[in-house]
């Protein structure tokens, strides 16, 4: 029986929020060390002051300010800023009645609060102003909670973020749970020099601003120092680097601005509060990758993923493009409408011509394209750059956001990986052949090779993508976080392929790259020359989010493995994970995450507690569960970790790694004919993963179930021809079998794919020497 088998063990889902990632070998430790130095003395002794200490200076760009989507980010509710419906209006969602109201110039709700019962409730904020207005709702424990029923500003009604969801009161998405809460979900981005103030001990907290809204120093920082100096007389004030400012924010280029902009305008993992003197992006945060769920195959938005991680796949941004080139830093407004923004750098009339676009100028005559859901698109759209090179997804039901990938229409791409294609948007009565055939009339069979066919054969577990997926990690001529999603992936495939392609990203330049590079690498089962082999150099990395994650892969050492100044250098790391997982302790994936490290020293109860946290926090984070079934076996308590998995399992059916680990642990148990049953499962949907086949087939032996067992041990090798268990796995069955010939066959691959080992060759021994008495044996 495989070791798997013999001990079963899950690699937690580590989602995106906050698991924290690791740097290069290359670096030399005393640079390291003094660029370490040199960030933590960046930070001057400024204070925060207030816009109006900028204003007399900065006149012109307080009024392009004024009025914009960061001055109305957040405010106090009241007759001028509420722009919604509270006489009295009523508006209905599953049965729900909800009232809107003012009383003695407050504003109310009446409807379903905690626990599903229908109470009143004060709206003391407002959150945005266009196309959308959400309204703040003040709980114990110094939350704000955000209704999830809006107002539309265009149409100017009522209507709800879920409008086709039921959803209960104890549920994550509900209005009055963490899925809505301000402090953790909104606020790091809707005021300036937000302290969210979270307590872990007494899961409350104390938020704090200095301006409610997003105002000049959210952007340049704290500014009193900079004030100071402008106060001086011209000719007294001494030369100075950026006009004392903490923040640079002019005279740079596309990267540095756009990193300027990416705490906020990208899906990502705060490690703390932003302290606006961070030297890497990965001090401060952790970007969501292209993942699965998140983004199509090629790239393409689906959720709320905002425009950091499209903007970085751009050939706009790998040309130093940045976001002040089309829109206005202050009033935040594009520079120029139409096709004017893009005619800035492309010539009119090549791309604005129908020689190019092939679509109808506004003005000709022509039928509108009218889709079954009410969309219009007018006569002249498709002659539109953003229509075909930006298209868009509606969020928070009605609030439209172009794409920032700003990419070449590729229906052919959508043939293969499913991905859409702008053609198909707005010609939804057209199939992808027809895009496909009209783009090859127009613009010929020439089609360049993309990433997307590789993210989308990789996502489906397809044999041989590891080649590819380690082709696109070492590719420094595409984008980096196409890299680093590449290398992230290669968690599918833990083949020495992988391995080296992930010890070759640990020593790349860019931060992202080392940190998914050293994250994947810890989600291996790694032994302890592996963990001190990859990490310890890792410690010393300047890169707050890689140090954490190095010590997180050395946190199942015992400490006497380290040397005495990397020991220090560990716990100084520690400190950081723990510091950061705690300031996000009011989500799920943060306990889970505190879990896995009291687990990994060993401190079950502490573990236990917060995996047990994670689970009250949303009911159906299931990677907490399972780790949590997993910890109660390590005590010997398989019976409650049992009923927890198959808990899990029955309100999650789609999840087959629920059901491979329920098989594992039911193989431990020894209720194998079980075990078969959830293997099964866990086979079925998880085709790519050769392990899972492998210990199905091995399971099946044991249970005398001979032709399925042999299918699937085939399976698992089909996935992954060289593997040495999988080919020793079928040499063994097939000489059980007495079917020497076949055996022969496999332990001859093994010993050509591996001639340092000799079990191959001892093997092959053998069965020679089988066959060749059974041949004596048939002579007489």
């Amino acid at each position: 029986m495989s070791e798997d088998l013999k001990k079963w063990e899950i690699i937690g889902i580590i989602a995106s929020l906050v698991i924290v990632l690791s740097i290069p070998l290359y670096i030399v430790k005393e640079g390291i060390e003094k660029k370490r130095s040199d960030v933590s003395s960046a930070l001057p002794p400024a204070s925060f002051v207030g816009r109006d200490k900028c204003v007399d200076c900065h006149k012109a760009e307080y009024d392009k300010w004024k009025g914009s989507h960061h001055d109305l980010a957040m405010d106090v509710a009241n007759e001028k800023t509420v722009l919604a419906d509270f006489s009295n209006t009523e508006f209905e969602h599953h049965g729900v009645i909800s009232k809107f109201y003012k009383k003695d110039n407050k504003f109310y709700v009446h409807t379903a609060g905690p626990e599903g019962k229908m109470d009143d409730f004060e709206i003391t904020r407002t959150f945005g102003a266009y196309p959308l207005q959400q309204y703040l709702v003040p709980f114990p424990g110094g939350r704000l909670q955000c209704l999830t029923i809006a107002w539309d500003v265009v149409k100017k009604q009522w209507y709800h973020l879920y409008p086709d969801q039921d959803i209960p009161a104890d549920d994550w998405l509900h209005w009055t749970n963490q899925a809505q809460n301000w402090n953790g979900m909104c606020a790091e981005c809707h005021s300036t020099n937000l302290t969210k103030g979270y307590d872990q001990a007494t899961d409350t907290y104390h938020t704090t601003w200095s301006e409610i809204d997003v105002s000049c120093e959210a952007c340049h920082g704290p500014c009193s120092e900079h004030v100071q100096w402008a106060q001086m007389p011209e000719m007294a004030r001494p030369e100075t680097e950026n006009f004392e400012l903490i923040v640079k924010a002019r005279d740079l280029n596309s990267k540095q601005l756009v990193e300027l902009c990416a705490r906020c305008h990208a899906r990502r993992s705060f490690l703390g509060d932003y302290q606006h003197s961070q030297a890497d992006v990965l001090d401060a945060m952790i970007p969501q990758l292209l993942s699965e769920g998140m983004y199509f195959p090629d790239g393409q938005i689906l959720e709320e993923v905002y425009v950091y991680a499209s903007f970085l796949q751009s050939k706009m941004y790998n040309n130093n493009v940045q976001c002040s080139d089309c829109h206005d830093v202050h009033s935040l407004k594009r520079v120029k409408d139409g096709n004017n923004l893009c005619l800035q750098c492309h010539r009119a009339d090549v791309y604005d011509s129908k020689d190019h676009h092939f679509h109808k100028q506004k003005g000709e005559k022509g039928d509108p394209v009218k889709l079954s859901d009410g969309t219009v698109y007018e006569v002249g759209s498709g002659a539109q750059c953003e229509q075909c090179h930006m298209p868009g997804r509606y969020y928070m039901g009605i609030d439209y956001r172009p794409d920032h990938s700003i990419r070449v229409p590729r229906p052919d791409l959508s043939m293969v990986d499913k991905s859409p294609n702008a053609c198909n948007r707005c010609h939804a009565d057209k199939d992808v052949q027809w895009s496909i055939d009209y783009m090859t009339k127009w613009y010929g069979q020439t089609r360049k090779p993309h990433y997307g066919t590789a993210m989308a054969a990789a996502r489906e577990g397809k044999p041989d993508t590891v080649d590819i997926l380690v082709k696109i990690a070492d590719d420094v001529l595409l984008p980096v976080i196409v890299r680093a999603t590449a290398v992230s992936m290669l968690i599918s495939y833990p083949e020495e392929k992988s391995v080296q392609a992930l010890e070759r990203a640990l020593a790349d330049d860019e931060s992202l790259i080392r940190h998914s590079a050293i994250r994947t690498l810890n989600r291996f089962s790694l032994d302890e020359k592996q963990r001190l082999r990859y990490a310890v150099a890792l410690l010393y990395d300047p890169v707050k989010a890689v140090r954490m994650e190095a010590a997180m892969c050395l946190s199942p050492l015992s400490g006497d493995k380290l040397k005495e100044n990397e020991r220090k250098l560990y716990e100084i790391a520690l400190a950081e994970y723990k510091t950061a997982m705690a300031y996000s302790g009011d989500f799920p994936q943060s306990q889970f995450n505190q879990g896995i490290l009291y687990a990994n020293l060993g401190n079950l109860k502490t573990a236990e507690k917060h995996y047990k946290r994670s689970i009250k926090i949303d009911d159906m984070f299931f990677p907490a569960k399972v780790n949590l079934a997993m910890l109660y076996n390590q005590e010997g308590d398989n019976d409650k970790a049992e009923e927890l998995l198959k808990q899990a399992l029955e309100a999650r059916p789609d999840m087959p790694d629920l059901a491979y680990s329920l098989g594992l642990l039911l193989v431990e148990k020894n209720k194998l004919s079980e075990a078969a049953r959830y293997l099964k499962i866990a086979a079925d949907g998880m085709p790519g993963r050769a392990r899972v086949h492998y210990n199905l087939g091995l399971l099946l032996q044991s249970l005398s179930q001979m032709p399925e067992a042999e299918v699937y041990l085939l399976q698992a090798l089909n996935i992954e021809p060289d593997n040495m268990d999988y080919l020793y796995a079928l040499t063994i069955y097939y000489i059980n079998r007495q079917m020497p010939l076949r055996a022969r066959s496999f332990a001859e691959k093994m010993a050509e794919t591996n001639p340092q080992l000799s079990v191959g060759k001892e093997l092959l021994d053998v069965i020679n020497q089988s066959i060749y008495q059974y041949n004596i044996e048939q002579k007489k």
